[in-house]
């Protein structure tokens, strides 16, 4: 009889242990909506900061984590970027030795000067 009554509380046991996995995953599934937000935040940040690379890249994708507008995170121009885009500008591609080097300097203050 003790044999019966030890086989039917493992039973019991077995039955509340299967019903409580089986609802765990439930529960999960209540705070996905969250983590799909974040998750769809993140997609959406990565999109926006294609073209973007390193220490920009990471300030951007910082700031749009966080929520904030591109604009409450200003980009100042790296001394690479200035130089691509002074060379860029087709007054430098006609300019040779003295000239392009005055122009040069010029764009790369990035402060008009008031001689010139």
């Amino acid at each position: 009889m003790s044999s019966r009554l030890s086989l039917m509380v493992a039973s019991v046991a077995l039955a509340f242990a299967a019903s409580t996995a089986f609802a765990a995953p439930q529960a999960a599934t209540s705070s996905a909506p969250a983590k799909n937000s974040q998750q769809q935040r993140m997609t959406d940040c990565n999109k926006q900061a294609t073209g973007k690379t390193g220490d920009d890249r990471k300030t951007f994708m910082s700031s749009c984590l966080k929520g904030e507008s591109p604009a409450a995170a200003p980009t100042k121009m790296t001394q690479q970027e200035k130089m691509k885009s002074c060379n860029a500008d087709p007054q430098a591609k006609s300019l040779k030795g003295d000239a392009r080097k005055q122009f040069m300097s010029t764009c790369l203050s990035s402060q008009p000067s008031a001689a010139h």
